[in-house]
């Protein structure tokens, strides 16, 4: 998943800092890892609203309103992918989902408002639990191509 994200975005010109570090299995975990505030990281989400799995990312010191999400899709439920779910539609472990939909992972990708209009930079796991990618918010809006919608607690 690296190589292919790596790809992706030497293919945009957008640079980017590459962080390898222990195994992280919380947002605050990858944060202190990377030595970044835990308001830069972005959380990558998968989603079943109704019958269909979408990626939603919000900051990492931000928790998800899932009314919100049935609100907007008028759906009756959501819930997590399971473990088994996430690794058959990613081929990738909880916790390493990196903010991208298309074409680096099959799902529409949804950004909450706030994720790299807070800060200046966003950084994520990049496909495992011990590397890291930070770029430069407007370079990762410009390759991630986000739909926004807000759908965090507030």
């Amino acid at each position: 998943m690296l190589a292919i994200i790596r790809s992706y975005l030497d293919g945009l010109q957008i640079p980017f800092r590459l962080v390898e570090h222990g195994p992280t299995a919380t947002s605050e975990e990858s944060a202190a890892a990377r030595g970044e505030p835990l308001e830069v990281g972005a959380k990558a989400l998968v989603i079943k609203v109704d019958d269909v799995f979408r990626l939603f990312v919000l900051c990492a010191d931000r928790q998800l309103d899932s009314t919100a999400l049935k609100k907007h899709f008028q759906a009756r439920k959501t819930r997590f992918a399971t473990t088994e779910e996430l690794l058959q539609l990613t081929g990738l472990v909880p916790g390493s989902v990196p903010p991208f939909g298309e074409p680096i992972l099959p799902l529409e990708l949804y950004a909450d408002e706030e994720v790299g209009r807070r800060t200046d930079r966003v950084a994520f796991n990049a496909g495992s639990l011990t590397t890291s990618l930070i770029l430069a918010s407007a370079d990762w809006e410009r390759a991630a191509r986000p739909k926004r919608l807000a759908f965090i607690k507030t």
